[in-house]
């Protein structure tokens, strides 16, 4: 049950909204359920003798008792109260409880006092109700609802339990601030998907996205063709920001100007100079790739592999400052990707990216800790451009995708052991959608290696089974079922003809990290062998194999690379491996 507070000036025209056919006549119905004196607050929608300007008047009348200089701006308090779907369409006389139980819990109409303010309960849908309340008491006195969305969620999670209903996570007061339905409604009328409130916030959080200075991001800013505008203090330091979206304008033909902390707490000015502080990076620009291999998008996601491996590891730490520093590298990892996103995975990394966003913010603070890393593969991702979504471009997005599942799983267990339902949850929606990315980027590049692994003969493969069951015993049935099995049978393949141990090669992907919450074993483990052993990230043609090659002997191997790149101390040399099997 989802209550969303707000206030506004004109109650004759919310009433006219709430009896009238809706924007898509999907208002059906509008009656009265519940109200501050049923004898006096008669229901246009039932009467027909009552019209929306008596309920208006009367709602109003302890407002305009005012003289015109006591009376406030915004004195209409409107809260839309919303099941969850799939919960039961409740009675009347139950959304009545549920009008009566939150107009108390709110300060706006309390138990046992007869000055309170005037309040009515509007029903137009089977699944939710409007409460409409003018802001001055019966007495003249304003009503005391100091934190009044806090209550009315509070007593929302008391309702739920009591009326058998599903029971949402509870908030913690790290949230963004919401659209209002006022902002909404112009979003709709002028054909926006989302509000400039939620497209300011994003543009925001793409320009801070692996920034290095103060200066780039305002300098990104102005790129992403935003209004900026900076307050500056008489000494010359910038105290604040505030930023617009060009044509979004108000009734005087003004820009409608946001400042960052209206667009999330961590957006303030102080919060992202404690982010750039904590993770300093190099000021180089941000430049295209152009011909420098090492900042084109396959270098640039295949870096980012190990450094987002590395976050993991600090989750299952016991360091919560320096967890809550890796979930904002995180999500600045999200956003670069989602930026530079080829199309057909650029959707689903960009909800991957929003709904992380809320999962970074919790009552940890990250002041201290350093995220250098994870921030500096972030903006390495950001240098080199967009992906082309294909060769090796796609194929190192569906390595870093397939890391960056379990990262975002790593954060749900880190929330939820820490007590944080609305973050746990948030990580959980980023990895559903960084699944869907994955699918669609492995697509291609997964089924050129099942291909090639099929091709295979079958001592090759029948050896390379022998290889994983070793490596892996109890599951190995199990994984050979799996559709990458064809997949990992090829890469192995391709890192025996490179000079690799295939045998070590497999130990030391399985070794790196837990593979108990990966979607697919074979898959997670092919990436982590194309990167340790700096195979390609796409297949190469089908070639011969020789006689030779389907035999037990091998190349002498080459030294196995560690997660990071460099040589493994853990030399494996073919002379030394004990019998054959």
């Amino acid at each position: 049950m989802v209550p969303d507070i707000s206030t506004g000036s004109r109650t004759y025209g919310l009433l006219n909204y709430l009896y009238g056919p809706g924007r898509r006549e999907e208002h059906t119905d509008p009656h009265l359920v519940a109200s501050w004196m049923p004898e006096l607050a008669h229901d246009p929608g039932r009467d027909p003798a009552a019209t929306l300007k008596q309920l208006a008047d009367r709602l109003d009348l302890p407002v305009l008792a005012l003289p015109k200089d006591r009376r406030p701006a915004r004195h209409v308090w409107h809260c839309p109260v919303r099941t969850a779907p799939g919960d039961r369409h409740l009675t009347d006389a139950e959304w009545a409880e549920v009008a009566r139980r939150i107009v108390h819990a709110t300060g706006i109409a309390e138990y046992g006092d007869d000055k309170t303010c005037r309040w009515i309960a509007v029903r137009h849908a089977d699944d939710h109700i409007h409460l409409v309340a003018t802001l001055v008491r019966e007495d003249g006195r304003r009503p005391r609802r100091h934190e009044d969305g806090i209550r009315a969620q509070a007593e929302c999670r008391k309702i739920e339990k009591e009326f058998g209903l599903q029971i949402l996570n509870a908030g913690d007061r790290t949230a963004v601030q919401r659209p209002t339905s006022a902002e909404r409604s112009k979003a709709e009328r002028t054909g926006r998907t989302e509000t400039p409130r939620e497209s300011l916030r994003e543009s925001v959080r793409h320009a801070l996205a692996g920034a290095a200075s103060e200066e780039e991001f305002f300098h990104r800013l102005a790129e992403a063709g935003l209004r900026v505008e900076q307050r500056i203090a008489p000494s010359g330091d910038t105290l604040g920001y505030k930023v617009a979206l060009p044509g979004d304008r108000n009734r005087d033909a003004e820009p409608v100007w946001f400042s960052g902390s209206k667009l999330a707490p961590d957006l303030s000015l102080p919060r992202i100079r404690q982010r750039l502080d904590a993770g300093r990076l190099d000021g180089e620009p941000i430049t295209a790739h152009g011909d420098d291999p090492a900042l084109r998008p396959a270098s640039a996601r295949r870096q980012a592999v190990p450094v987002a491996e590395r976050a993991v590891s600090i989750f299952d730490g016991d360091d919560d400052e320096d967890s809550a520093a890796q979930l904002v590298g995180v999500g600045e990892l999200l956003d670069a990707l989602a930026q530079t996103a080829p199309p057909l995975t650029r959707g689903e990394l960009s909800e991957a990216a929003r709904a992380f966003e809320r999962a970074t913010r919790s009552h940890i603070r990250a002041e201290r800790a350093d995220n250098r890393a994870i921030r500096s593969a972030a903006r390495g991702i950001i240098r080199a451009g967009n992906a082309l979504g294909k060769g090796e471009d796609g194929g190192a997005t569906a390595m870093v995708l397939s890391t960056m599942v379990l990262v975002t799983i790593a954060a749900v267990r880190w929330h939820s052991a820490r007590g944080h339902a609305q973050q746990a949850a948030a990580a959980q929606r980023a990895a559903q959608h960084l699944r869907g990315a994955y699918r669609s980027a492995a697509a291609a590049p997964m089924n050129a290696m099942r291909e090639q692994g099929r091709r295979l003969p079958e001592p090759v493969r029948e050896r390379y089974a022998g290889t994983l069951e070793t490596a892996l015993p109890d599951p190995a049935g199990a994984i050979r079922h799996e559709p990458g099995w064809d997949a990992l049978a090829a890469t192995l393949d391709q890192a025996e003809r490179a000079g690799h141990d295939p045998d070590a090669l497999l130990q030391q992907a399985i070794e790196w990290r837990e593979l108990d919450t990966a979607d697919s074993v074979t898959d997670v483990l092919v990436w982590r062998v194309r990167r340790i052993g700096k195979l390609p990230a796409t297949m190469d043609p089908p070639r011969a194999r020789t006689n030779a090659q389907t035999t037990r002997s091998r190349p002498r191997p080459s030294p196995p690379q560690a997660p990071d790149g460099s040589a493994d101390t853990r030399r494996v040399d073919s002379r030394h491996r004990g019998p054959k099997r």
